[in-house]
Parts: structure tokens; sequence; C-alpha cells
């Protein structure tokens, strides 16, 4: 269990009752090493209070009172994905939400949360889209284009391409 979580809270509970019935025969730390578990990590589970669950993310406020509860966390997302807030920038909206008394959390807590969680600001276009279809022509011969391709030779020179093109027929003329 090196380098690895316990996320269920279950499976920690779990674990301390195998060590505690297996201590009558086998020393502690004979126990940690088979098992492959810090002392330091078994002695944290042991140490929580009995209110608290053994999860990663701890409930119990007096364990880690500077962290973000879920229900924090869910009202961060909340703001940063809504549509409503998109005109206001990702810190300005850690502030707005301390004026709203929604979350306190500093606007780098936040620039962290939407690197992390990759939560997407909406972007809504404010400009009607561009027309693709550009200049159009009725007949042959009514206007020519120019196009213009720059190729790299193997010496290192260049040499340019021109290529006059019929925009109704889109046919290369010369």
């Amino acid at each position: 269990m090196t380098q690895e979580r316990v996320p269920d809270g279950r499976a920690k509970i779990r674990i301390l009752r195998a060590v505690d019935r297996a201590r009558e025969f086998v020393p502690l730390g004979a126990l940690l090493r088979f098992l492959q578990l810090s002392p330091s990590r078994f002695h944290a589970w042991r140490r929580l209070p009995h209110g608290c669950a053994l999860d990663d993310q701890s409930s119990c406020p007096h364990t880690s009172p500077h962290r973000l509860t879920p229900l924090e966390i869910q009202a961060i997302a909340g703001m940063v994905t809504a549509p409503e807030y998109r005109h206001i920038p990702t810190g300005t909206l850690g502030v707005l939400a301390q004026r709203l008394g929604k979350v306190w959390a500093s606007p780098s807590t936040w620039h962290h949360l939407v690197r992390r969680f990759g939560w997407r600001r909406p972007r809504l276009r404010v400009h009607p889209a561009k027309p693709r279809v550009g200049i159009r022509t009725t007949r042959a011969d009514e206007m020519w284009h120019i196009d213009t391709t720059v190729i790299r030779l193997l010496d290192g020179t260049r040499a340019c391409l021109h290529a006059v093109i019929d925009n109704f027929s889109r046919r290369i003329l010369a």
C-alpha cells in the first residue's frame, strides 16, 4: 500500500480491525511492514475522531478547517460554469462569491480548482457568424484571383509559384 491511496473509509476500518486482531500474535511493526503501511499513516487513521469518516476528503472540520467542503467546491463549479457569470474573469468571480457570501476562497484557489477539474468557462459568441461564402461570380472570366505559393527548395532557396484562377470555374488559367 506504499504510494497508494485507500479512498474508501470502510476499507480503512477493515484494515484497522485486522491489525487489531493480528496484534495479539504479531508485533505492530512487522504487521505494518507486511501491509506496506507506514506507521505515520496508520496512527493518523487511528487518531481520527469517532464522529468523522475515514474517507480521503474528510468531512470533519476538526482535522482540516482550511479545506473546502464538497458543497463549497460544487458552489464554485456552479459559478464557474454558469452562463450568467461568463463575462466575469475567474479571479474577480472569487471576490464576487465572497461578497455574495457563497464561498470564502481566494482567487488563486479558484484558478487551481478550475485547472484541476478542467472546468470550462462558457463562451457564447456575441457577434453574428461571419459569412463563409466570399465573392462569387455568375459567369466565367468575370473575376480572376492570383494565388501565390512560396516553395522552399532543398538548397535553401525559395521559389514563388503564381497561379491565375478563374473565380467562377476555379480553373487555373495561367
